[in-house]
């Protein structure tokens, strides 16, 4: 964290014995320490609170864009399944007037025969 040489270290321990005195010098060392401890942990909460935030800003961006993709893929489904309906809806009656145009073009010999297999089917039943 900081750039301190193990001589530095040496003359602020001297100055610290000397100002500080024998006697109290180990309880102050004691709670530096304890502060260095709580200033690291204190570090280390607040970066990986920040790390957090920032992959919950990710995914929240990644939620967005995959929503608008399925949202876009909703929509060109729905537009395609309209065109197949309307495809459908105008094959339909194409197909019921050549069924009809058929039907009245049928030789007199199918209509006989169909006549024919109609008695059969009424006389079966009946």
């Amino acid at each position: 964290m900081f750039d301190i040489s193990f001589m530095e270290l040496l003359v602020i321990s001297l100055v610290a014995l000397i100002v500080i005195g024998p006697e109290r010098l180990p309880i102050v060392a004691k709670t530096l320490g304890n502060l260095y401890g709580r200033c690291r942990s204190f570090v280390y909460s607040v970066r990986t609170d920040i790390h957090n935030e920032i992959r919950m800003e990710e995914l929240k961006k990644m939620q967005s864009s995959i929503e608008e993709t399925v949202h876009s893929v909703e929509q060109s489904v729905q537009h395609d399944l309209d065109q197949i309906k309307t495809t459908v809806s105008e094959v339909v009656p194409e197909k019921n007037q050549f069924a009809s145009a058929t039907e009245t073009h049928k030789t007199p010999v199918d209509a006989n025969s169909q006549a024919a297999e109609q008695n059969k089917r009424d006389a079966s039943h009946g």
